[in-house]
């Protein structure tokens, strides 16, 4: 389609050395055709201009002293993508991979997850190269202090909301806030997501983005007449979203036989024992290999690039690790093991090829917009007790949790239905999210 194709080169021309923010703008723009065909209006108001192009990109530099008395300098990013539904809301990153590109594809794709959830948020993301691995608790603090003495300027908990993401758990949050709180000389608790229990934080936050993720299969999976009970699953990663994704796996009755980590990946035939995963990786903050060392019959295989794990055989992967982890290698393997269905509990960890592949098979694709939307969503749940000065059950918000991950499943499987896409939760939560987005665009006019 003309306009379409006009955006796109438009966009590989602009952000030329942005692989990764012109992956994600490229995989939801194509599954948007059909609606573009239906609604050739878009073009005059330059819908799909506007929707590629973040609101504000923040940069700066974040000074900080390490143990030894030096002085390091990273780069700090905050992206404030698209605010038409809401505050943006987004996590925070810190891993040395950050850059613009990553960023921009992180904010591009929270616009469209946050608005699956229903909720009133918009998206952004942010976070710097910063390594916290291997660095004591004061550089984190001196870090975190330093990178909110800039970043205070720019959020504000009706204005933009970050949350944790890789290397930014509760540690990092706490520090964050400290130094927001100091400087802002107001307690503003809606300000930053991800808290700990003890000063506004949310119970089920941080089983949020698994568990989700298994809701969210549970409904794809009974819409096409199977379940998890008695499923052999693989999960990559070991960190908050694999763990808590294999915890509630287990719950519905599944087996899941191998994690990893970014050296290396694990196999249990029996089922995993997630107490020792969690002990390994909650508690120590260790490596996954020491779970080889205290289970007999388990084997670990180094792999620097984790894709030993994609040919284990198996019904069900979950890919909860990071962005492009999944090949068209990788998806070969996969349907020739015998996996049927696929949950991105990262963001976008599937590869285009590797996505159309999965999806020329038959196999079930829940994609990360949707299917990992339970972290944001209960974020935003946090926010929503920060605003009463009250706080709900475990149990109440994991089932207003279970009910938005539903919900979600049905949006995109409403609106795939209505473009006669089939089983194409891909292009259905797009089109979805697309939907909501757009008319509130178009209802607030060409800002």
């Amino acid at each position: 389609m003309e306009y379409l194709n006009e955006v796109l080169e438009t966009l590989k021309a602009k952000n030329g050395n942005e692989a990764e923010f012109l992956q994600a703008a490229y995989e939801v723009l194509t599954s948007l055709k059909p609606v573009i065909e239906k609604h050739p209006e878009y073009r005059n108001i330059a819908l799909l201009e506007r929707i590629t192009e973040p609101e504000r990109l923040i940069m700066f530099r974040v000074p900080w002293v390490d143990d030894n008395g030096k002085v390091q300098v990273n780069r700090g990013f905050r992206v404030q993508f698209n605010g038409a539904i809401g505050p943006y809301k987004g996590g925070l990153r810190f891993h040395p991979s950050v850059n613009q590109s990553i960023m921009k594809f992180l904010a591009f794709e929270q616009c469209f997850k946050n608005a699956l959830t229903g909720l009133p948020i918009g998206g952004g993301k942010g976070g710097s190269d910063f390594n916290p691995k291997g660095k004591s608790d004061m550089e984190i603090m001196r870090f975190c202090q330093s990178f909110m003495s800039e970043l205070y300027k720019h959020i504000g908990q009706d204005v933009d909301v970050p949350a944790g993401d890789i290397g930014v758990g509760g540690r990092e949050i706490g520090y964050l806030f400290g130094q927001y709180r100091k400087l802002r000389n107001a307690y503003e608790a809606g300000v930053l997501t991800g808290k700990g229990l003890e000063y506004g934080g949310s119970l089920a936050r941080t089983e949020a983005t698994g568990y989700g993720l298994i809701y969210f299969m549970r409904e794809m999976l009974k819409a096409n007449g199977k379940d998890l009970e008695g499923k052999t699953v693989i999960i990559s990663g070991s960190g908050n979203v694999a763990i808590y994704a294999c915890e509630k796996a287990q719950q519905y009755g599944a087996k899941v036989v191998a994690m990893s980590d970014s050296n290396g990946c694990i196999y249990d035939a029996n089922g995993i024992n997630l107490d020792i995963v969690k002990q390994i990786k909650e508690v120590e903050r260790g490596r996954i290999k020491e779970y080889a060392n205290r289970v007999s019959g388990s084997v670990y295989t180094e792999d620097v690039n984790c894709r030993n794990i994609w040919k284990i055989k198996a019904d069900i992967a979950l890919p909860c690790a990071t962005q492009n982890e999944i090949n068209l290698e990788d998806a070969k393997s996969l349907v020739a093991n015998g996996v049927f269905a696929v949950g991105e509990g990262a963001n976008m960890p599937t590869n285009i090829e590797a996505i159309e592949y999965f999806l020329e098979k038959g196999v079930l694709l829940a994609p990360a917009k949707a299917a990992n939307a339970g972290g944001v969503a209960t974020s935003a749940l946090e926010m929503s007790q920060n605003s009463m000065r009250y706080s709900w059950t475990f149990d109440e918000v994991d089932r207003k949790l279970d009910d938005i991950m539903t919900n979600i499943f049905k949006a995109c499987e409403k609106a795939a239905n209505e473009y006669g896409l089939g089983k194409n939760y891909v292009a259905g939560a797009n089109i979805a999210a697309f939907d909501k987005i757009s008319k509130a665009m178009i209802a607030q006019g060409i800002i």
